[in-house]
Formats: structure tokens, sequence, C-alpha cells
């Protein structure tokens, strides 16, 4: 399980460098490819790309007729990208999210048992 507050820092490219105790998690039990994104803007979700699955998985049980489903949809592929984490364990957050969410160089990494939540630390605090 992701569990725990690792602060990290976002480089001048958007790329953050997944704190060593999530990565050994994700690297053995995920693999390297990730869904990034967000359900308002104010925070980045991190999902590994099988959680993610799965979450499309129940979604697609739900007819496409349902405004909820489409709103959710529309949000989540607003603002998300499949990304791949690279060797330096870095992952690349788009430039829309990165610029809604205010991440500058300091941010939370926050385990959510199946993904990683981000924050701009400052914002973060600010939210709690």
């Amino acid at each position: 399980m992701l569990r725990g507050n690792y602060p990290a820092t976002m480089d001048p490219k958007g790329r953050l460098k997944i704190p060593t105790a999530f990565k050994t998690f994700l690297d053995g039990n995920y693999g390297r490819e990730f869904f990034v994104t967000s359900f308002e803007g104010a925070s980045v979700k991190v999902y590994p790309f099988a959680e993610w699955q799965k979450m499309e998985d129940k979604l697609a049980a739900v007819p496409s007729t349902d405004p909820h489903k489409k709103r959710f949809l529309d949000i989540v592929n607003y603002w998300g990208q499949t990304v791949q984490m690279d060797g330096q364990g870095r992952i690349l957050i788009p430039a829309l999210l990165r610029e809604a969410a205010e991440l500058k160089s300091e941010v939370a990494v926050l385990g959510h048992l199946k993904h990683l939540e981000v924050w701009d630390m400052e914002r973060f605090r600010e939210h709690l």
C-alpha cells in the first residue's frame, strides 16, 4: 500500500522524482506506466496504470448516457495523460495540470493506498 507523505521536488522541466519509498513499492507491484490526472485541478493524482484500468472497467459498466459518467470522463481526460517513469524514477506532470495545481519546486507526495497524490507544499498546508 502507498501511505505517508514524502516531500519531493519538481525539476524545471516538470518532472517529479518519485520518492524512493514509493518507487520501490511501485516497481515491485506495478511497473513504470502511470495515468496522471486530477479531479479538480488543485492536486495531481498519479495512478499506476493497472489501478487506473480497474477504474475504467467499473466505468465501462455504467451506461454511456449517464451524465455523471460523462462529466467524470471529461474532467479526468482534460487533465490526464499516460506517462512512463524514466530510469531515474521521474514522471512528467503535464504542463496544463502543473499550472493548475500551481506545482513549484517543493511538493508533497502523499500515499493514498493505491495511488499517489501530489500537491504544491504551500497549497497543501493551506488545504489542511
